[in-house]
């Protein structure tokens, strides 16, 4: 009986198998061998080839679809030629724009010797003079969030005393080591974290997000997902797209509210999937300064086991202190259940100097994926907690510093001032006929749009006043981050009344061409062939690096620091 099931069974098998071979050798058997080899390699590579374009999962279809499209026009000549001229009209004055505030000669070799302090400070002062100052009268957008001479003079003598120390050596310098584990910890407090909260100090808000993308990348992995995926509001940072870069991760981009400028919700809860690995909101976002809904995307994270961070780089020392500065918000830290880990910055609101920011952990499980150890190397086993090896010690001494001396009063204070700055220059922005304020701006940034010219011509207008602010792209736009500098009395009530005399002229003829910077702006939006800015950008990057001086200046008959590249005049 069993082998006459056996026999029922493999019967159709063995007559499907004969038929199929009889097929292919009837198909085959006029081709000779090396025939069969081609046509076999050929059609296994253009069934990968397919296979890997259609469900890469770096890229989504539509976008490889763009990018390959785009590849092969540019191979026509004719094509080619033509955006080589455009390219190179657009990068050619790069360079010199670079150097137009730059005097003197560039040093290109190590001086033969070397100069002495007093001649040294001479030259520091002299590359000093270069700096634009508008910032000090609050004319720029953000980049200086405080600024005061005496704290200035604080954090360099805190500099001074710490300025060899390296946290990568705590056993030679317990100090440091104490003061980084107290800024994480007082962070920690300040978002509510409990007991088992943690991070680590970096280097900037770039860092802090990269390295929590790098342990929800890893904790994927082990979970067998090669590729894991970041879900972000269109808005969020690009520091997430450089962690997708740099890690090999997909980043899924949704869309926005029109009217709220927050994160679409259902667009969000659509486009998680099994290989999602984090869900993103921002507290708030950069380019208009709204606050996502932080409780709404946390409630889909914990219903389908996702971790969520809440980017608080930009309003990382003024949502903690808002409550109690006037100000109540909804809960937006680790009071909301399903946020695992918080990226702030000191460097910012919290007025430590540049380079110090802080990643916050709900659990040390979820830190400890971010570490790197190699625990073979020859030179003995090496352990780092954030990117670098090797770090100022003294940037986390002044941080440490400046967060001791503001203690929490003065960050209620700052934050009160910033807020209500923020707020006043907000309701008196909308009453100015032929602009718009986006969204409802709670923190500190205030965006600008316009239905009736190109915004850009504002931009361009506020900087023949002298004002330096942030142009927006997708959709266009304009913004002024807020900060200390600005609560500085009439500066707020200059930048209204400065903003209401540049509508009313451009209002003349509103659909008038934009020319300058504005113009450079919204031609790099219209590209749709987004690689050619990339060559933009690039260039950009490129020219700061450039060494070709525009006009040296002379001191004392000599250019430069003498024997280096120095020239007698």
């Amino acid at each position: 009986m069993a082998q006459t099931l056996k026999d029922s069974v493999l019967a159709p098998i063995i007559s499907a198998t004969d038929s199929a071979k009889s097929f292919i050798n009837r198909i085959c058997g006029d081709l000779e061998p090396w025939q069969i080899v081609v046509y076999t390699g050929g059609t296994t590579f253009a069934v990968l080839y397919i296979r890997d374009f259609l469900f890469h999962d770096d890229e989504n279809l539509s976008d490889r679809a763009k990018h390959q499209f785009f590849k092969w026009v540019k191979k026509i000549p004719m094509i080619r030629k033509k955006i080589e001229e455009e390219m190179s009209k657009a990068t050619s004055g790069i360079a010199e724009s670079m150097n137009k505030n730059v005097e003197g000669e560039y040093l290109h070799r190590l001086p033969s010797s070397g100069l002495p302090s007093d001649k040294l400070l001479e030259e520091l002062k002299r590359y000093k003079k270069m700096t634009n100052n508008s910032w000090k009268t609050g004319m720029v957008s953000g980049t200086v969030y405080n600024g005061d001479d005496s704290l200035t003079e604080l954090m360099a003598k805190t500099y001074g005393m710490f300025a060899w120390a390296n946290p990568l050596h705590p056993d030679v310098f317990p100090d440091v080591r104490k003061m980084e584990a107290e800024v994480v910890r007082m962070c920690c407090s300040m978002f509510n974290g409990d007991g088992d909260s943690c991070g680590a100090v970096t280097s900037g808000g770039t860092e802090s997000i990269m390295l929590a993308m790098l342990a929800y990348r890893n904790i994927a992995r082990d979970r067998g997902i090669k590729i894991p995926e970041i879900i972000v509001p269109i808005s969020a940072h690009a520091a997430f797209d450089k962690a997708a870069s740099y890690f090999h991760m997909k980043i899924t981009h949704i869309p926005l509210d029109e009217q709220t400028r927050k994160v679409d919700l259902n667009a969000l809860k659509r486009a998680i999937g099994r290989k999602t690995c984090v869900l993103v909101a921002s507290a708030p976002q950069f380019p208009h300064g709204i606050i996502d809904p932080v409780e709404d995307i946390a409630k889909l994270g914990q219903k389908y086991g996702i971790p969520v961070h809440v980017d608080c780089c930009l309003g990382g020392f003024l949502l903690p202190f808002m409550d109690k500065a006037g100000f109540p918000i909804q809960p937006f830290d680790f009071r909301v259940p399903g946020v695992t880990s918080i990226s702030a910055d000191t460097h910012k609101y919290g007025f430590a100097p540049k380079g110090s920011s802080v990643i916050m952990y709900r659990t040390k499980a979820l830190r400890l994926r971010q570490f790197f150890v190699q625990p073979n190397w020859t030179g003995g086993i090496y352990a780092s907690p954030t990117f670098a090896g090797s770090r100022a010690g003294a940037i986390v001494a002044a941080c440490w510093a400046t967060m001791v001396h503001f203690g929490e009063e003065g960050y209620v204070d700052s934050t009160k001032r910033i807020i209500s700055t923020t707020r006043y220059i907000a309701s008196c922005l909308k009453s100015i006929k032929g602009i718009f304020v986006y969204g409802e701006p709670l923190v500190s940034v205030v965006g600008i749009g316009s239905n009736d010219f190109n915004i850009f011509r504002l931009f361009d207008a506020l900087v023949e006043k002298n004002w330096n602010l942030n142009s927006l792209q997708f959709p266009s736009s304009v913004h002024l981050c807020v900060t200390l500098l600005h609560t500085q009395t009439g500066v707020a009530d200059q930048f209204i009344q400065d903003v209401k005399d540049c509508v009313q002229e451009i209002m003349k003829d509103p659909t008038a061409e934009c020319g300058g910077a504005g113009a450079i702006y919204g031609m790099a939006q219209s590209i749709p062939d987004r690689s050619l800015v990339n060559e933009i950008a690039g260039a950009f990057l490129e020219a700061c690096y450039s060494t070709q001086a525009s006009r040296p200046a002379v001191t004392n008959g000599v250019h430069a620091i003498p024997n280096g590249t120095s020239k007698t005049a």
